[in-house]
Order: structure tokens, then C-alpha cells, then sequence
């Protein structure tokens, strides 16, 4: 269980979401929050919306709402040009369960029982968007687990409770971290955006012991591919920017950093 000694980036990830469902429950908060993860409103003036919310919706519809159009782009860039994949890691709930569960398989070790492959989650991406386009409704909206989640603790709803259950139960008898990194398409879309995004994970391999700790404790341990090789960036998008790598890294081979621009500069 070494790999899950508590971090400052653990503690910070777990204030972060926490703190924003806590702004989103509480009316006396409402000035600075008010909505949930699919719409909301900062300040009492910036309007926010969920890009892959938004494209259903277009898809579904084929009206163009400027306004709603605006307050997706600002996430999209957001997430786009700085945060990557983020949002799954510091602001999603259901991270907190599914980070539950496995810290449970670990005790457990229990035998997985499906072999659901990463790109799974693209292929139901791209079936949500047809299914929004084909039926004329935004098809994934309809039956978000991330939205059910959240409406239920935000409006203490039962549902939220059950789906909850089933996500834990999951991940902890199928497949580990199967909801988050086999079959979530949000995940996937923020993937597919998260390229060029400029928060990146660094890895020095002059540090590294090879100890293997990172990749062990890795929800996307594909991303880390280029640890044992060679030093630099982990480019893969599918990075959630966690940093559970950065916390049980005992080298400091791994860190946080942004891509810096200056040509040559390491």
C-alpha cells in the first residue's frame, strides 16, 4: 500500500473537488457558484457550460445559441490551451469513488472479470454524438453517471446514491478504474482536446531509480511510456494530470511543469 501515501497534490485534488460541490450546494455560496458541472454561473456573471454538452446539443438540434456557444468555448479553452485532461482528476466526484474503489482492490486483489480495452471509451464517444445527431436529443446528457452524481449530492438526491454504488462496484470487481478509464466518453472527449494543452508532467531520467512506482499507481498508465527511456514531457493526452505519479515518486524524477516556450530551454 505504499503507493497511496497521501501527497500535498492528493490533499489538494481532494479540496479541489470537494470544494466545488460544496459551492455548488450551499446557498450562501450561490454569489460565487451557482449551477452544476453540465451549466453553471461564476461570479454571478461568467456563464460556464460543458463543451461535449453543448456539441450534443448542437448535434441534436442544429441551432447555434451564442450564448451558449460562449460559456462552452470558455471551458473548451480552459481545458484545451491549459489544463488537459484535468477535469477528470480535480473536478469530476466520481473520481472520488472510483479512486475508492481501487484503494480497496488493493487489498482485495480481486481476479478481473472483463478486459475492456482504453479506446472503448472513444468508440462510446462517438456513438453518444451519432446518438444525439440520429434521435435528436443529447443522448449521453440523458443518462450521465458525472451528471447524476453530481445533481444528487448538489440536491441530495437517492439516485445518486445507487448509481454511486454500481460505479464502486464496478471498478472494484470488474475491472480497475473501468468507469473512468475504459468507458467514461467525457473522459474521452477532454482527450481528444487536451493535446496541445500546456500543463504537462515532466521525467527526468537522470533521477529515476526505476523503481516503477508511477506506473504502478497510474489510472492511464499508458501515458508513462517514456519513463525508463529518455527525459521530457508525457505528451499523451489521456494524462489526467492526477500527479499520484508525483506524490509516490521518491527521486523526484517526476513534477509538474508548463511547456516552456523558450527555444532550447529544458
Amino acid at each position: 500500500m505504499q503507493n497511496f501515501k497521501i501527497g500535498k497534490y492528493l490533499i489538494l485534488r481532494r479540496i479541489t473537488q470537494i470544494g466545488i460541490l460544496l459551492l455548488f450546494t450551499f446557498k450562501s455560496t450561490e454569489f460565487i457558484l451557482f449551477g452544476n458541472l453540465s451549466s453553471s454561473v461564476l461570479l454571478n456573471s461568467i456563464k460556464l457550460s460543458d463543451p461535449f454538452a453543448y456539441l450534443q446539443i448542437f448535434l441534436a438540434s442544429f441551432t447555434l445559441n451564442f450564448e451558449f456557444f460562449l460559456s462552452a468555448l470558455v471551458i473548451f479553452l480552459l481545458y484545451a490551451v491549459f489544463l488537459g485532461r484535468a477535469f477528470c482528476a480535480w473536478v469530476c466526484p466520481v473520481n472520488l469513488i472510483t479512486n475508492f474503489a481501487e484503494l480497496i482492490r488493493r487489498y482485495l486483489k480481486p481476479a478481473k472479470l472483463t478486459n475492456f480495452k482504453a479506446n472503448t471509451r472513444y468508440f462510446l464517444l462517438f456513438s453518444f454524438l451519432l446518438a444525439s445527431f440520429l434521435f435528436s436529443e443529447p443522448s449521453f446528457e440523458k443518462i450521465s453517471h458525472i451528471a447524476i452524481i453530481t445533481r444528487g449530492i448538489i440536491f441530495m438526491q437517492s439516485s445518486a446514491i445507487f448509481v454511486g454504488i454500481l460505479i464502486f462496484l464496478a471498478d472494484l470487481f470488474l475491472q480497475r478504474n473501468l468507469v473512468c478509464s475504459h468507458l467514461c466518453p467525457l473522459g474521452a472527449f477532454y482527450s481528444l482536446i487536451s493535446r496541445y494543452s500546456l500543463l504537462k508532467i515532466t521525467y527526468n531520467l537522470d533521477k529515476c531509480t526505476k523503481c516503477a512506482k508511477c506506473i504502478n499507481i497510474c489510472p492511464e498508465p499508458q501515458v508513462l511510456n517514456l519513463v525508463t527511456k529518455y527525459s521530457g514531457k508525457v505528451l499523451n493526452p489521456e494524462c489526467i494530470k492526477c500527479a499520484r505519479c508525483v506524490d509516490v515518486c521518491d527521486d523526484d524524477a517526476i513534477n509538474f511543469n508548463l511547456i516552456n516556450f523558450v527555444k532550447g530551454k529544458k
